[in-house]
């Protein structure tokens, strides 16, 4: 039935330029912005595939740099009025679900993503109607509103054990919104599944025939890749996980080189915490010429020192979602998070202690 839905045509923006500054000048922006979180008792929340520099400053202001996960559970914890989301408006708007009280704010609030803009609510609950005896499972990488129509969220870092514990209840699933990472979790699991046929612009990109040659090139590098990508790109991972999970095998791991299929904002946290590691982009489509999202998602570049000044110097840009909306797609993150809590799964990777 999935293969017959028409999804709308997504319109991939260019990445962003922003204007280069020294390292004065960053340096003075930077400072500028740690007063004005101090003043207005905001902090930042940012996720692995945001600007380095965005990444640094959240944990310079005790702030929370994370996966999907983690930025769900965080703002719940933090005493701080004012929730500023550097991500996609998908993570936005999920800690304003959670965070009625607080007021969330955004860089740039066109900061979308292809899995939300290709499950469209209206077109989603009709085809979650023809299956009245499935379990509704949606991917974090979509809209409050669709939300409201499941059962329970997930993020990649906890998308196995969950289905794993449904289908244990002998539960089928209606599974959205993307192909990949949920045939992957039914290959893991076995459950009985139904799809939704979407899809991440930047994962869609990786190409096999040249990841091959690739690993050719590098044969002592491990591949490192996100549930995301295509079968034909899982199928040569060394490990396939979610953004935690990948920092985590940078960090581990004993190779000195690694062949990442994600998004390279995620370079950041991995050289942090490995900072010998030599890293590589796994190759998208055109190599680097005509691909899209040139293994770095466009929405995600939407986020930036200049526009998070400017959102802390006009107060603009705020989350809000309908009450009603809101308390329904509460339930199923709120199952997400209990199932995380009783079973002890991060979103953030917490180096061992020896």
């Amino acid at each position: 039935m999935s293969s017959s839905l028409i999804l709308p045509e997504i319109k991939v923006p260019a990445h962003p330029v922003w204007p280069e500054k020294s390292a004065a000048e960053k340096q003075a922006q930077k400072q500028r912005i740690k007063d004005l979180l101090v003043q207005q008792n905001a902090v930042l929340v940012a996720h692995y595939y945001v600007d380095g520099d965005l990444q640094a400053l959240a944990e310079e202001t005790g702030g929370c740099v994370a996966d999907s996960l983690e930025m769900a559970r965080y703002g719940t914890t933090t005493d701080a009025s004012t929730l500023i989301v550097c991500g996609v408006r998908f993570m936005g708007e999920t800690a304003k679900i959670l965070n009625p009280e607080k007021t969330v704010l955004m860089p740039d609030l066109a900061a979308t993503c292809s899995l939300d803009e290709g499950c469209p609510a209206e077109q989603f609950t009709d085809f979650c109607d023809q299956y009245p005896d499935h379990t509704v499972v949606v991917y974090a990488n979509t809209s409050a509103a669709v939300k409201a129509r499941s059962d329970w969220m997930v993020t990649s870092g906890i998308a196995l054990p969950i289905v794993k514990h449904l289908a244990s209840e002998g539960k089928k699933i209606l599974w959205a919104p993307d192909k990949h990472l949920g045939h992957y979790v039914q290959k893991i699991t076995g459950a009985d599944m139904t799809f939704w046929p979407g899809s991440c612009v930047v994962h869609e990109e990786f190409k096999s025939v040249a990841l091959q040659r690739l690993r050719k090139l590098h044969p002592d590098a491990a591949v490192l890749v996100h549930p995301e990508s295509p079968d034909e790109i899982i199928d040569q991972a060394d490990v396939i996980g979610s953004t935690t999970a990948l920092i985590k095998a940078v960090a581990e791991m004993p190779q000195e080189e690694f062949i990442v299929a994600t998004d390279d904002g995620i370079f950041w946290k991995m050289h942090q915490v490995a900072p010998q590691k030599k890293l590589i982009s796994a190759p998208t489509a055109g190599e680097g010429a005509t691909c899209e999202s040139c293994a770095h998602c466009p929405w995600m570049a939407m986020n930036a020192l200049d526009n998070l000044e400017t959102l802390l110097k006009t107060h603009g840009n705020e989350i809000e979602i309908d009450e009603n909306i809101r308390a329904d797609a509460l339930k199923p993150i709120q199952r997400m998070l209990d199932f995380a809590a009783e079973h002890n799964i991060s979103g953030k990777y917490k180096k061992e202690a020896p």
